[in-house]
């Protein structure tokens, strides 16, 4: 009597905390779709800041621990569909999130998750680019959108402004009709103009805390001093949205006394989140900047260029053909 081979997946790995040398390619079994789940081939997944840091502790946000498969954004083609799920269908092109910010395994040939973790991929992107597209411009979206309720008019000052979510936050910005000001290197700021932004501001030759001022919402990608520093560009009433957690000498209650709504933010999946970001590309209001694309067995090589912090736009692994 023969035997049923379990199919099987080409994937990255690592069994324990460390640099990009901990990355190893892999052949595991290929995971099936439970109800509600579909089941994706991977074409390309984006690199984000999150997987460094999952790798370098050996462990995720959740506490979830090393061995595991690294990744999250995904763009690739539905291959099958689990029991009862109904707003895609084999062959349909995908791009997603899929399990922020649990272990999701994008670094893989293969992946499952939630049907609704995903959207269709928009009209006229590659791979490549829908790979680049999720994680990122979520984080946008949840805090210039959902969170700070940006309105037309309003003054936004976004920092690392040419980085993977900086570089999308000014384009979201200005759909809504933003005045936007961002902070870079001289040499991005050509670069920024060309995505609409109004005002750039050199981090490395001036001091953004003494020069903007009246800003209704600030989105701070750094962290650090940036969040303390930047309450001093804020006008009272205003909101400041940080996507790391804030440091622990953050002033709270000068927040609390300019009346300044502060604090932190997780982006989480979110397919209208996804659609509306879609509808943005769609319409020419948003486009994504691939900086670096590597195959998946380079993997180590993509962090290491991630964590020099100089990258503009997004790092992707190529995945399939």
């Amino acid at each position: 009597m023969s035997e049923t081979r379990t199919p099987q997946m080409r994937a990255v790995s690592q069994d324990t905390a460390g640099g990009p040398d901990v990355l190893k390619m892999i052949t595991t079994d290929r995971p099936v779709p439970g109800p509600t789940e579909i089941l994706v081939r991977v074409h390309a997944a984006g690199v984000n800041p999150t997987d460094w840091k999952s790798r370098s502790q050996g462990e995720f946000l959740t506490g979830a621990k090393a061995p595991f498969t690294l990744g999250f954004d995904v763009s690739g083609v539905v291959e099958a569909v689990g029991l009862g799920v109904s707003l895609f269908a084999p062959g349909d092109k995908v791009f997603g999130m899929p399990r922020f910010p649990h272990p999701a395994g994008a670094y893989a040939e293969y992946v499952t998750a939630p049907a609704r973790h995903f959207a269709h991929l928009p009209e006229g992107l590659d791979h490549v680019q829908g790979a680049a597209l999720p994680l990122a411009s979520l984080t946008a979206w949840q805090a210039l959108v959902d969170t700070a309720d940006v309105q037309p008019g309003a003054r936004v000052l976004i920092h690392a402004a040419a980085g993977g979510v900086g570089h999308l936050a000014v384009q979201i910005a200005k759909s809504r009709g933003a005045y936007v000001i961002g902070t870079a290197r001289q040499a991005k700021h050509d670069f920024l103009r060309g995505l609409g932004a109004d005002e750039l501001v050199d981090y490395t030759q001036q001091d953004f805390a003494e020069t903007v001022r009246d800003v209704d919402v600030v989105l701070d990608t750094i962290s650090g001093d940036y969040s303390a520093r930047s309450l001093r560009t804020l006008r009272p009433g205003g909101t400041l949205v940080s996507i790391l957690p804030l440091d622990e000498s953050f002033p709270a209650a000068q927040a609390r006394e300019a009346r300044i709504r502060a604090g932190f933010m997780i982006v989480e999946p979110d397919q209208a989140g996804l659609r509306a970001v879609a509808d943005l590309v769609n319409s020419g209001k948003l486009q994504v900047i691939v900086d670096t694309v590597l195959p998946l067995e380079e993997a180590a090589k993509a962090h290491t260029l991630g964590e020099t912090g100089r990258t503009t736009g997004k790092i992707v692994l190529s995945v399939a053909p």
